[in-house]
């Protein structure tokens, strides 16, 4: 069984890296092999044009950060953060320097004497983040590590983690399953399936531009559209309906996919636009400022659409006829049907 396919992924200096995928995709394997953790069986790890792949992994100069903290409870937290640097035969003044500045960084200096069993989730990967960085290393690893705690909590971590990397200016590698933890911290998205690189580039790149239906499926909700090619270049049939797109014309045979993310669609009363499909709503959800309509279209095709909030919205009934409109540019082709 292959863990991790032949891979190539340059990362560049400074930049926030996200290994994006589902489990058993090969992105933890893909982070340990750079950590030195997992030897591969052929290729090599360079960092900064050193060939390091089969350098120790204390002599990589890499910070890790694990999704359970890693903390040793016997040792307060000041000593938690100065252990690397102790181990490094630092002097005192040195240690104690550093370690206040690391603690500062985080927002966490004046807990420096308890211990970690008296800290929040929060705050004790914080403190592992601080640990990760005492002794400036030019890349941090990050494995999942927001994963154990609650949404809010993990949102106010997000924000953290992005506040650091601006600040520090290094190098973050960081693996998650979440495609909006992975949208929103990115510099760019390493997206990863069956141990090998699906796709890689900005956010908006992955999202708006998949590569194919994996990757349009994989990063947030998606109407994948089965089309038959149009008498005219840049327009196909779906959903009961003409729908123009941009890009290439298709082949003259067979059926094409077409993807239109759900908060692209806007209602239709009286709205020129390039696409209109129309169907039943057949459910209603508040999320908030959004509202998502379930509707089906003319030939059965359900779609997905989401509104922002508002008196209109909030005005429908179930079972109504509705029109959904769309521009051309917001129609992708992503490939041929599974």
């Amino acid at each position: 069984m292959v863990a991790l396919a032949p891979t190539d992924l340059e990362v560049r200096a400074g930049e926030f890296l996200t290994l994006l995928g589902p489990s058993g995709s090969g992105k933890t394997t893909l982070l340990m092999t750079i950590a030195g953790l997992a030897l591969p069986d052929s290729g090599r790890i360079v960092i900064d044009g050193r060939d390091t792949t089969y350098t120790p992994v204390y002599d990589r100069d890499i910070g890790m950060v694990f999704q359970n903290y890693a903390l040793f409870p016997h040792l307060d937290i000041f000593e938690n953060v100065a252990f690397s640097l102790r181990v490094r035969g630092l002097s005192e003044a040195e240690v104690t320097k550093r370690t206040r500045d690391a603690l500062a960084l985080v927002q966490l200096d004046h807990l420096a004497q308890r211990f970690p069993k008296e800290l929040s989730g929060g705050q004790q990967q914080r403190i592992a983040i601080a640990r990760s960085v005492v002794y400036q290393p030019s890349i941090i690893l990050m494995d999942e590590p927001l994963g154990a705690l609650d949404k809010r909590l993990r949102e106010q971590m997000q924000i953290e983690i992005r506040r650091l990397h601006r600040q520090l200016g290094v190098t973050i590698i960081y693996v998650t399953h979440d495609q909006e933890e992975a949208l929103s911290m990115s510099d760019r998205i390493c997206l990863m399936n069956n141990g090998g690189i699906v796709q890689l580039g900005r956010p908006a790149d992955l999202y708006f531009a998949p590569r194919d239906l994996f990757a349009a499926n994989f990063l947030g909700e998606a109407n994948i559209l089965t089309a038959q090619p149009g008498t005219e270049p840049g327009a196909a049939r779906a959903a009961g309906a003409t729908i123009r797109y941009d890009g290439p014309a298709p082949a003259p045979l067979g059926a094409l996919s077409l993807l239109i993310r759900p908060e692209c669609f806007s209602l239709g009363e009286g709205e020129a636009a390039d696409n209109r499909l129309s169907g039943r709503l057949t459910d209603v959800t508040m999320l908030g400022p959004m509202t998502r309509l379930d509707v089906a279209c003319v030939d059965g095709t359900a779609l997905i659409a989401k509104i922002p909030t508002g008196r209109a919205v909030t005005q429908l009934v179930i079972g109504q006829d509705i029109t959904l409109c769309c521009a051309s540019q917001d129609v992708i082709r992503v490939g041929d049907p599974a």
